[in-house]
């Protein structure tokens, strides 16, 4: 590095360092950089340069060595979604399957609206070397790379062939990252040879800069209307989804609700926007939601919708809401607020809903409906209680949730996703501490468990460092995908692993029954191809990555072992086998739509069929 009056000569790798390191954002009243640090693994395609350039700032920006690159951009995403979508990390990799490794986490940012950074090297601009080791050609269009396959999962996605790009693509990346409406995933590809040129940047460019979230303010108009809609309602619901808490709005829609005395339920993202006991939350919403939430959405007669994206597990494939039910959308996505013919409101949850109640001035719910939503959680609330409790039938996700859900401290953070977890956590867990529950149901992505664990716990250490970050994982997920125990302990960034065995995916094998079809390749019992069944040693593989481990037969062990782990030092992981078959919550579902065979020689599998084509009556058109 070089500096020329008022430039600096820089390699395109330093100057993109020397920029992120520049950057800040207020958060509460405290500036503190925007970029947390990274994740990296380093090939041929980003040590040169990019390694070059990170090392120098290692005391500043951290660099977490990877394990896996797909793993890496889980972490990024807990990371994010823990800062409430304010901070991020990036990702760096090589030219090659280093970076096509990152492409499932890509999408899993992209459909969770996330940011992420990723920084992966490109064959070279040259063209001279062609081909290069890893490169994929394209005999008919040589500007093809694996990083073209990042387009479709980015929200932002550049290639830098000169220097001077950077200036233009750096801040539209950021600006990407930090939009409340279009937050997600941006990409940079970096050609080996581009990322060591050198050029004579602004010094300017590199000036402490301070950001700050925009809060989009709602259109009068569309808040007239929407505070005239709700104002009729005889029968109103307030959807809470995760926008509610990346706004901040906890507090005003919990404001609203209570002034107005509107029930409130929660979408999967949504979780933990209400604490269990507020007299006005109803449960979870759909799918793998409350019987105490869908009768209420059921019987609205006006829907407000915040901060949600109203996917098909939220709405139960649109039969969750009566045909006639109006819908108000608030979101600050556009695309979002105006699903299904709602009557949109664009802009920030935090301005938009104090701005709603405001306009509602005079109006309360009918009491009767306030009455009928606090008497359906109640009853909920008995069904969760008898189903969590350890001795009612062999053992069972909801038994373990339960013990943990009684012995954690409220602002431990629950992490999980994929498989038949996020169902069974979203009916049975009761909120403790707001916004501490994390089930990644965006992408549904097997794997995200530990690693986004790992990833939550690094920027849960900024914040709450005396508080623990509890991964629940089923043993499909683990084997998926378990290294980052080893990086945990390598970082000293403690977590709590519970492996709850079931013997498979056992969540697919019971929607492969309740289709009419038997038990196939999903249970390691029941794939043909397995010549002899056995069970995965879970105990011994996480000693082997240095965690602590132990095994348990039964809730009561789990309690006494998870107490253990709270005292721990380092990350542990407990080991409980579960019932594939017996141990599912019953309660709380709605009609989902699935593709069923219209013809088969199997009588169940045509039986199953219509019942699935019955449910489809209670659709909402797809408007």
């Amino acid at each position: 590095m070089t500096s020329t009056g008022e430039t600096l000569r820089l390699t395109v790798a330093q100057a993109i360092v020397r920029w992120l390191l520049a950057q800040f954002i207020e958060i509460d009243g405290q500036e503190v950089r925007i970029c947390g640090g990274g994740f990296g693994i380093f090939g041929h395609g980003n040590v040169p340069c990019l390694g070059e350039a990170l090392y120098t700032v290692h005391r500043d920006m951290p660099l977490y060595r990877g394990q896996n690159e797909q793993s890496m951009g889980f972490a990024a995403a807990a990371y994010a979604k823990y800062h409430l979508r304010r901070r991020f990390m990036f990702c760096t990799a090589s030219a090659g399957p280093g970076t096509a490794n990152l492409l499932t986490a890509a999408a899993l940012a992209h459909a969770n609206r996330l940011p992420m950074l990723m920084l992966c090297g490109d064959t070279f601009l040259t063209r001279l070397p062609d081909p290069v080791l890893q490169q994929l050609e394209h005999f008919g269009n040589p500007t093809l790379s694996v990083n073209d396959a990042f387009k479709a999962v980015s929200r932002y996605w550049d290639r830098i062939t000169h220097p001077a790009q950077i200036l233009q693509s750096l801040p539209a990346a950021l600006a990407t990252m930090l939009d409340p409406a279009d937050c997600g995933p941006a990409f940079l590809g970096l050609p080996q040879d581009v990322q060591g040129w050198a050029w004579d940047y602004p010094a300017a460019f590199f000036a402490r800069r301070v950001h700050r979230i925009r809060r989009q303010p709602p259109d009068d108009r569309e808040i007239a209307e929407a505070a005239a809609l709700l104002g009729s309602a005889k029968r109103p619901v307030i959807v809470a989804g995760g926008g509610v808490q990346y706004s901040g709005a906890v507090a005003e829609l919990t404001a609203l609700a209570e002034a107005r005395g509107i029930p409130v339920v929660e979408t999967i993202a949504g979780r933990a926007n209400l604490l269990a006991g507020h007299p006005l939350n109803t449960g979870p919403i759909g799918v793998t939601g409350s019987d105490s939430a869908n009768a209420i959405a059921g019987a609205a007669d006006v829907v407000l919708a915040v901060g949600t994206r109203l996917q098909d597990f939220t709405t139960g494939s649109w039969t969750v809401f009566a045909p006639e039910a109006r819908l108000i959308g608030l979101n600050v996505g556009r695309h979002d607020a105006a699903k299904h013919l709602s009557l949109p409101v664009v802009g920030d949850a935090k301005l938009a809903l104090p701005a709603l109640g405001t306009a509602m001035a005079g109006y309360r719910a009918p009491a009767d409906w306030s009455a009928r939503a606090r008497a359906e959680r109640t009853a909920w609330d008995a069904y969760v209680a008898a189903n969590v409790a350890p001795g009612n039938r062999s053992n069972s996700y909801a038994q373990a949730i339960g013990v943990v859900n009684a012995l954690c401290h409220p602002r431990d953070r629950i992490v999980t996703a994929a498989g038949g977890l996020p169902a069974e956590i979203t009916a049975n867990w009761r909120t403790l501490g707001i916004g501490t529950v994390d089930v990644e149901f965006g992408f549904s992505c097997m794997g995200y468990e530990i690693a986004g664990g790992w990833g939550a716990r690094i920027a849960q250490a900024e914040v709450e460092p005396d508080r623990d970050t509890i991964v629940f994982v089923g043993d499909g997920s683990y084997l998926l995908m378990n290294s980052d125990i080893y990086s945990s302990v390598l970082t000293d960034r403690k977590l709590i692993v519970l492996v709850l065995d079931n013997g498979g995916f056992a969540v697919i094998n019971k929607l492969q029954n309740n289709t009419g079809q038997p038990s196939f390749n999903n249970l390691i019992a029941d794939c043909p191809t397995v010549a002899t069944p056995f069970a995965v040693d879970f105990q011994s593989h996480a000693r082997a990555m240095g965690a602590n481990a132990e095994t348990v037969a039964n809730p009561a062990e789990l309690a006494r072992a998870f107490r253990r782990a709270k005292t721990a030092t380092k990350t542990s992981v407990i080991v409980m086998q579960v019932d594939p078959y017996e141990g599912w919550t019953t309660q709380g579902h709605a009609w989902w739509e699935i593709g069923t065979p219209e013809t088969s020689l199997t009588p169940s599998v045509r039986d199953k069929h219509a019942e699935v084509e019955a449910g489809r009556g209670r659709q909402r058109p797809g408007l």
